[in-house]
């Protein structure tokens, strides 16, 4: 049904997070990050309350171990639940409870944590991690590439239909929030254009919230 790799760039200090699922909107339900604190993906059957509630135990300085067990301790449903979640130190931590759907697996690496459900294959995990971390670039562009990597590697078990890519940086708002909540198509190659459109003008959307007066030009009709 869904996989997801949560990360964190230790060169900027940006969190950040890609998710894909054969259910419409998954980054809607599933994808939370704070810039500062950490980014959660909450999947399988999903409980949207547990990623604020994760990046809550985060903020006041918990682990992302500590964050997570606390959290699921108080899931009523907590065999149903698949959580990951990157602390501000790079830690991360993982919960699959067994009865996580279908084929499951999970893979923490360097900065990163990547897990899945109803997967084709238990190697989708580890080649998302391997993906992240064997390519160069930023935040966004790593993600993509795991995102990559674990379909490359099997995917999920069925057609992917909606996905999501969530960056943030040292704003309160996302840095970016890309969502292709429903295709017949493949949402993660429509995620990766959408980044490769939106990457170089990243900054500028930043800088037109700051200082509008220091802002580029949109560069569209009756903005030149």
């Amino acid at each position: 049904m869904t996989f997801s790799i949560v990360a964190k760039c230790v060169d900027t200090g940006q969190f950040g997070l890609a998710i894909s699922s054969s259910s419409p909107a998954v980054a809607a339900r599933c994808a939370f990050a704070k810039a500062g604190v950490g980014a959660v993906a909450t999947q399988n059957v999903t409980n949207p309350a547990l990623g604020p509630m994760v990046l809550q135990h985060l903020e006041s300085g918990s682990s992302a171990s500590n964050a997570v067990t606390t959290s699921i301790s108080s899931e009523p449903f907590p065999s149903y639940r698949q959580l990951l979640a990157v602390d501000r130190n790079g830690n991360t931590c993982i919960h699959s409870g067994e009865n996580s759907l279908g084929i499951w697996t999970e893979t923490q690496g360097l900065y990163c944590a990547a897990g899945g459900n109803l997967l084709a294959n238990l190697d989708v995990p580890q080649a998302m991690v391997e993906g992240f971390e064997n390519t160069k670039g930023t935040l966004g562009d790593r993600l993509v590439a795991a995102m990559q990597s674990g379909l490359a590697a099997g995917g999920e078990a069925g057609p992917l239909h909606s996905a999501g890519l969530l960056v943030v940086d040292t704003q309160d708002w996302p840095y970016a929030e890309l969502r292709c909540d429903w295709t017949e198509d493949c949402p993660i190659t429509m995620i990766a254009q959408a980044w490769k459109i939106y990457k170089p003008q990243a900054k500028d959307y930043v800088m037109r919230a700051l200082n509008p007066t220091d802002a580029p030009s949109y560069g569209v009709p009756g903005d030149e």
